[in-house]
């Protein structure tokens, strides 16, 4: 991916796109590779970087939705389910099987969730992960040997997926381009266009980093733009009512030593009604969520004290060490796009479908949803603007197609296996640099390579791109990113032909940024 040949491609195009995107996250990227693998034209605007929002901080789970089992929403957990196994099957790379207990401490607790799970492995059919089973407290304790031990009479196993959300994205996002999609990230869309009767027929955007505003016409535009979807809506119709009820998730990172092997903790029901995760990811442990209804909504959302507290009070729960503020090596909080329903007093209890609805003057708009359903999602919002813009009615094919770095055997590449095939590549930069093997801190295995390469192929154009999505530094370890920006900010420079005062400017905004990962004590 190039962003200056992009950038060329949209001025020098002259014909109307077929479909054009707004948002740059897991819907509006996995519906240019669904309308790009179709056949259509394409081109796609993100007002930051491809999933800066919502998209890159999720809980790291393809999973079918245990909680919405609970709620009795069998429709969205047998299609999640089946999505989880075409994740599996098209980015192996990505996504692997993650083992799950429920520690059981009541003696209803191994009947009532072991029914249930045996359940969620039915609706999976042939896309399950593994089968459910009891275990015994000693089989519990073999897997997570730092459970609380006091009352534990046992748990329940179970499977589902894992992945690494952002790197999932910009592969995604090199897939549209492979597939002929236009994709122009830190484009901010700032209007629409409309016909002489009021049809909307393309939109006006504004380059953030050349400074230049410019237009581009379309049979069909749609709004993807996750929790500021509504912002669109009503730049379209000024009395649009509120589509979403905005709902805060935070995740605390902690060191590995809480989770020391490769299963995972689910908590069924905390006091605010969700179920929390403590999982190893990374090299580190990744616990949460929260359910935290919001009225303001931003790029980036700051967690809330009580938020952090909750999770580490519901962790300390379950864990013979109780973490503390002074373990958490990161804090992350994402803004869930729920639709609305009532007064949404609950979001907890808000539908995680999505929803896709076309305004008077025909502008799509699709929400809610999760991660794990992205691709189900992009292909009914193409069959929608197919009508819409009476364009020649082409298949879907994502359902066999292949994520860029498509690799069954990715985890020979020891660090670099999220990277699936691109390893390769980082490795050949390696063999012209050698330098560029070194760690860029001794608490992360991010290497130079991987800086360049981010910069070169993937549109990394800032600290943040790369420290916090290309590459997952931020979101382990707050301090360690921060640590190493004036080494990742000379690479970049140098890869990207930008001056000292650019480095300045990218390690004053990345360190503002960075201060909202960071746990205050």
């Amino acid at each position: 991916m190039n962003r200056d040949i992009f950038l060329q491609r949209l001025r020098d195009r002259r014909e109307p796109w077929d479909i054009a995107v707004v948002g740059g996250g897991a819907t509006g990227i996995g519906i240019a590779v669904d309308a790009a693998s179709r056949g259509y034209s394409v081109v796609l605007v993100e007002q930051s970087d491809f999933g800066k929002g919502t998209s890159s901080r999720s809980t790291k789970l393809v999973h079918g939705g245990v909680r919405y089992l609970q709620q009795g929403n069998i429709s969205l957990v047998m299609e999640a389910l089946k999505e989880r196994g075409l994740l599996l099957q098209n980015a192996p790379h990505l996504v692997h099987d993650l083992p799950f207990v429920v520690p059981n401490y009541q003696w209803w607790e191994a009947p009532f969730y072991g029914i249930g799970l045996k359940v969620y492995d039915m609706l999976a059919g042939k896309y399950g992960f593994g089968r459910s089973k009891l275990l015994s407290a000693a089989d519990v304790l073999e897997r997570i040997p730092t459970l609380e031990r006091e009352g534990l009479r046992g748990g329940v196993l179970y499977h589902d997926g894992q992945f690494d959300d952002s790197r999932l994205l910009v592969n995604l996002a090199q897939t549209a381009a492979e597939q002929g999609a236009c994709l122009l990230n830190h484009t901010r869309c700032t209007g629409l266009l409309k016909d002489a009767d009021g049809y909307v027929n393309g939109l006006t955007f504004h380059d953030n980093e050349t400074g230049q505003d410019g237009t581009l016409a379309a049979r069909s535009v749609i709004n993807a733009t996750g929790p500021f979807c509504d912002d669109l809506r009503q730049k379209d119709e000024p009395a649009a009512s509120p589509m979403i009820a905005p709902s805060q998730g935070v995740h605390i990172v902690l060191p590995r030593q809480f989770l020391p092997r490769a299963t995972a903790i689910m908590v069924p029901h905390t006091r605010d009604g969700r179920v929390m995760f403590a999982i190893p990811w990374n090299g580190h442990v990744v616990v949460g969520t929260t359910d935290t209804p919001i009225s303001t909504i931003s790029l980036e959302p700051k967690p809330m004290d009580q938020e952090i507290d909750f999770i580490l009070e519901t962790a300390g729960g379950y864990l013979a060490q109780r973490p503390a503020r002074a373990d958490i090596l990161s804090v992350f909080a994402g803004i869930r796009p729920l639709m609305k329903s009532g007064d949404a007093s609950n979001t907890a209890a808000l539908s995680r479908d999505h929803a896709i609805q076309i305004s008077k003057s025909g502008l799509l708009t699709i929400t809610g949803g999760k991660w794990t359903t992205y691709r189900k999602m992009a292909e009914d919002c193409v069959d929608h603007a197919i009508v819409l813009a009476r364009l020649t009615e082409r298949p879907c094919v994502t359902r066999d197609l292949h994520v860029h770095g498509f690799h069954r055997q990715a985890s020979q590449f020891g660090a670099l296996a999220s990277y699936g095939s691109d390893a390769i590549g980082i490795d050949g930069l390696i063999r012209t640099q050698p330098d560029w093997a070194r760690p860029l801190h001794e608490s992360l295995p991010i290497c130079g390579a991987q800086i360049v390469w981010a910069a070169r192929h993937e549109m990394a154009r800032t600290l943040d791109d790369v420290l916090a999505r290309r590459t997952r530094a931020l979101y382990l370890n707050a301090k360690a990113a921060i640590a190493m920006a004036p080494a990742v900010s000379a690479l970049m420079a140098a890869e990207l032909k930008r001056d000292e005062a650019w480095r300045n400017r990218q390690l004053a905004e990345f360190e503002e940024i960075a201060a909202g990962f960071v746990v205050r004590l």
